[in-house]
């Protein structure tokens, strides 16, 4: 397991095609992604404007409506860094949206959903963790590593 990670979101071509399905969601198409991704509307830091991401659903809690998303690109990521000046969000998924409050895991509680992950989609984190250079092994150390170097957040949905 390497100490040293370097996680940077993606430029160019590839950020032009990891940003295409912001366009389904705008087009009313978002439920062709199905409820393993969702469109995160937030504000953005400087400018004050709506911005939008498309991410994976780590996990859906149905008794909350909560949802769990993880910044894939670590603390840099412009979105995380959005939300975590405004964490009031509007969640789109499927069809349906709603405002929530945006708020990050402490370590613990995020070690434990990124072992539920790997359990429930064996293959996923350890090809992302093999491509992106993520410190993953499989080993407790290796899952709080992860844990630490990626924010996990909980989407809340807001009571209104």
């Amino acid at each position: 397991m390497s100490d040293t990670v370097s996680l940077k979101p993606p430029r160019g071509l590839l950020r032009f095609f990891a940003r295409l399905p912001i366009q389904l969601y705008k087009a009313k198409l978002g439920w062709l992604l199905g409820d393993r991704f969702l469109m995160l509307t937030h504000i953005g830091r400087k400018s004050g404007l709506p911005r939008y991401t498309v991410v994976e659903v780590v996990r859906h809690d149905h008794a909350t409506g909560t949802y769990l998303i993880v910044s894939g690109f670590g603390d840099k990521s412009d979105w995380y860094r959005n939300i975590c000046a405004t964490p009031q969000v509007t969640v789109h998924v499927g069809r349906r949206h709603f405002a929530a409050i945006a708020e990050r895991l402490e370590a613990d509680e995020a070690t434990t959903e990124f072992k539920d992950y790997a359990r429930r989609h064996p293959t996923a984190l350890k090809t992302l963790s093999r491509v992106l250079n993520y410190p993953w092994d499989g080993t407790e150390a290796s899952y709080h590593k992860l844990a630490q170097l990626l924010p996990l957040i909980a989407l809340r949905p807001q009571n209104t």
